[in-house]
This record gives C-alpha cells, structure tokens and sequence, in this order.
C-alpha cells in the first residue's frame, strides 16, 4: 500500500505555537484554507483510494477539497488524531515543547511505556494509529491518503519505517499541510519514499519559527 501522511493546514494555534491537542480543537486560518485548497492540485499524480482524517475539526477541513475533487468519503478516525498534550495542553513555552517532543520521540525509539505528563504514553499512541493504518491495509485500497498531525505523523514514522530513524524525523520539521509518502504494508514494514517538511500549498509570507508539534529538534 502506498501511504499519504498530510498535516493539515495551519490554524490560529499554530500561529501563537501553542500545543492545542484537544478535540475538537481550532479550525483553519485563511492561509490554512488555502493550503487546502491546494492539494487537489498537488496530488493530481496519485490515484488515492481512501481518504482518511482525525477527529480534530483542522484534519476535516483540510480534507474536505481533496474529498471534493476525488468524489471520496471522509473516514474519520481517533486514532490518528494528534498526540494528546494532557497537562501541557495549550502551553506555548519551551520548556512545555520540548517535554512533548522528546517524549514522543522516546515513544518511536521503544519507550513505549513513558506517559506524556497528564496524557497517553506510547503504547496507546502508535497503538491507535496502528489500527488505522491496519484498516485501511486491510480495505485493500492500493493509495490511501491520511489527513492527520505533526507530531503524530512524525512519531509513527520514526517508529514504523525502516529507513527513518528517530534523530531525522526529530531534526525535519512537517510544515502544514506538508507530506510523508511511504509504501508497505502493517506485516511487512515500512519504508519511507519522500519526506516533504515544507507545505504542499502557499506558506506563511512572513516566516516564524515552527509550533511545537511540527517543529524541528536542533541538534546540541
């Protein structure tokens, strides 16, 4: 199966880098539609079979052009909604981001077990997007498109592909509405064939450091 992970694009709280985790969270900025509105276009050249967004209102408004120019239902699902922030939840400081980073990326190199602070710990997280993954492997859709989150997408795919370590997918951000393509299957692995951190639609005029969930870990 070839599998499109698509952040979605930018909202109020990615303007003030705020980790806005909760359901059902804000929706788009007029840049974030217009990214939205970009993918049809960007994705002209792959043939998707399923369409897939969170439970978070971001993954559903950004979905719903690509749904339009596809004629593809929207299947909502939790489990690949964003990792929830629990006790950080809408902090905005350093200190708070790099808590939530680096457990998420302690999650993709085995300590499943560390709990984010008042939030899920790793079993729970890469468990429910595993499942996601899994069903849409299982529908037999060959190219399946998931509308989903920045630090979400790049905790998976640390976790899941082969050639993916943790410290790339710690150190390249995943801009809205910017794109992971891998291709494999629940069974046999994964293995990533693009990572495109930067936005598949307009990006800011005025650019600003990432927010949290998508930004990028400088090396020491």
């Amino acid at each position: 199966m070839r599998l499109l992970l698509i952040r979605h694009g930018q909202t109020p709280s990615n303007l003030k880098h705020l980790l806005d985790t909760a359901e059902p969270g804000p929706g788009l900025t007029a840049l974030g539609q217009e990214q939205a509105a970009a993918l049809p276009a960007a994705l002209e050249s792959e043939k998707i079979d399923a369409l897939y967004a969170s439970t978070l209102v971001r993954t559903q408004l950004t979905a719903a052009p690509l749904a339009a120019a596809t004629g593809l239902e929207v299947r909502i699902r939790a489990g690949i909604r964003e990792l929830t922030a629990g006790d950080l939840e809408m902090r905005g400081d350093d200190e708070a981001a790099h808590t939530y980073l680096h457990t998420a990326f302690a999650w993709s190199a085995g300590d499943v077990r560390l709990r984010m602070p008042g939030g899920e710990n790793g079993e729970e997280a890469l468990g429910r997007f595993d499942a996601v993954v899994a069903e849409a492997h299982g529908s037999g859709a060959q190219t399946v498109a998931m509308i989903s989150h920045g630090a979400a997408i790049r905790m998976w795919v640390a976790a899941r592909a082969d050639n993916v370590d943790v410290a790339h997918a710690a150190q390249h951000a995943l801009a809205n509405t910017g794109i992971v393509v891998l291709t494999g299957s629940p069974e046999g692995g994964w293995r990533t064939l693009l990572w495109e951190g930067e936005s598949l639609g307009p990006v800011p005029g005025t650019p600003g450091p990432d927010d949290p969930t998508g930004a990028a870990i400088p090396t020491p």
